[in-house]
């Protein structure tokens, strides 16, 4: 029942990416499946790459953009040690949901520009509506979101670089219940927090035809605090405050993008997070313990996660059809962070590509418009009685995401 119950606030299904980390952010970075780095630009390089704000051309500019989320069905077959019933099948419910996302770029003072990105880089849920899942993830929430100011500089011509601060707010809801006729316990904890990073960026242009860049994103632990309201069927009780620390990884970016005959841009992104920084996760309770003594092999016990970290591998193609259109195309393959002794029906995660399409029309020369769709597909992952006691397969974990957006040009 100790590895059973314990849960994660940082493991479950993610979006696009390994982990839960969640590159795709923009509508163009949707189309190009985030391999839009070295040729980031207008509003949206605030956040991709806020060094090419540097040589940004016309005055300032700002983008809205909205992204539709949905996640499949994931299935499991097989047995787990905790559930007496024997093999056993499950499914976790359909997800749906909107990512609002904001970008700035300001008017050049010499050679400075400042930007400003509100995205939500991390991100999760999960529910599952059969037992023994119910017991790990009835519900399994974290949604964050991040305030991004960044400052470029030009250097000359070929180079610039540019640093921000970044401030996240994360906000995280667990639920859990094991209902069983000898033992049965229930968790519901909510829980937020406000927590600070930073970023940095460069860009090389060796060639008018040819961009090199570099970014790196700070590992951000989420100190999470809230309440929490625990029990047991066999007299255990505990409602007072909780906190949990999770890492957002640290990631580092590096790309290369060329551009053949004035129209047609190929960038290659090598994307690599530090996941290995996620070793376990403890739950500190700081209330009243008078009934905490049974709970505490369920609830209490810090978990091992012993994440590592990935790579990925990021290609996109963006062309310019005529003055007024621009289509993109993209690819990636993820790698997994979670380690098979250690996977549990919070997180079933697994290596996986993605592809994508978008375009971008301008209406004038101050707005254009734009809209993209990716599709993750996630492979089956079998476990043989891994420390959480699964034996099965996961399936059928894939993901749509579909953006709009619109840039203004003043």
């Amino acid at each position: 029942m100790k590895r059973f119950g314990l849960l994660s606030l940082a493991a479950t299904t993610a979006l696009m990416a390994s982990g839960y980390k969640i590159p795709e952010q923009s509508q163009k970075g949707v189309a190009l499946s985030s391999a839009y780095v070295a040729n980031a630009h207008g509003a949206d390089a605030s956040y991709y790459n806020p060094a090419n704000m540097a040589f940004e051309t016309g005055n300032g500019s700002f983008e809205i953009d909205v992204s539709y989320i949905h996640l499949t069905s994931t299935r499991f077959e097989g047995t787990v040690a905790a559930d007496p019933t024997g093999p056993t099948s499950a499914s976790s419910k359909k997800e749906h949901f909107l990512i609002p996302t904001f970008y700035y770029v300001s008017p050049a003072v010499g050679n400075l520009r400042f930007g400003l990105a509100l995205t939500s880089p991390v991100g999760l849920t999960k529910r599952w509506e059969d037992q023994p899942a119910k017991a790990s993830a009835e519900e399994f929430s974290l949604m964050t979101y991040e305030i991004n100011p960044t400052l470029a500089y030009k250097v000359n011509e070929k180079f610039s670089v540019a640093a921000g601060l970044r401030v996240i707010y994360s906000d995280g809801t667990v639920k859990s219940t094991a209902p069983a006729a000898s033992y049965a316990f229930a968790r519901d904890m909510e829980g937020d927090g406000f927590d600070f990073g930073y970023n940095l960026a460069l860009t090389y242009k060796p060639l008018k035809e040819l961009s090199l860049a570099a970014t790196y994103r700070s590992k951000i632990d989420l100190d999470i605090k809230g309440n929490a309201r625990l029990s047991n069927s066999i007299g255990g009780f505990y409602s007072g405050p909780v906190s949990i620390r999770i890492p957002a990884p640290a990631t580092l970016n590096l790309a290369a993008a060329y551009t053949f005959n004035e129209k047609t841009t190929v960038e290659f992104v090598y994307d690599k997070a530090y996941w290995s920084k996620y070793k376990t996760l403890d739950f500190e309770y700081q209330g009243d313990k008078t009934n905490f003594a049974t709970l505490q092999a369920v609830f209490d016990a810090p978990l091992d996660k012993s994440w590592k970290d990935t790579d990925s591998y990021r290609l996109g193609v963006t062309h310019k059809y005529d003055s007024s259109w621009t289509v993109m195309a993209g690819f990636v393959y993820f790698e997994t962070p979670v380690p098979e002794k250690t996977l549990s029906f919070e997180l079933p995660d697994s290596k996986g590509m993605a592809y994508s399409v978008g375009a971008r029309h301008a209406l004038s020369k101050e707005v254009e418009i734009g809209a993209s769709f990716m599709y993750a597909d996630r492979e089956n992952r079998t476990v043989s009685n891994n420390d959480n006691g699964i034996d099965g397969t996961f399936s059928n974990t894939a993901v749509y995401f579909l953006s709009l957006g619109v840039e203004y040009k003043f």
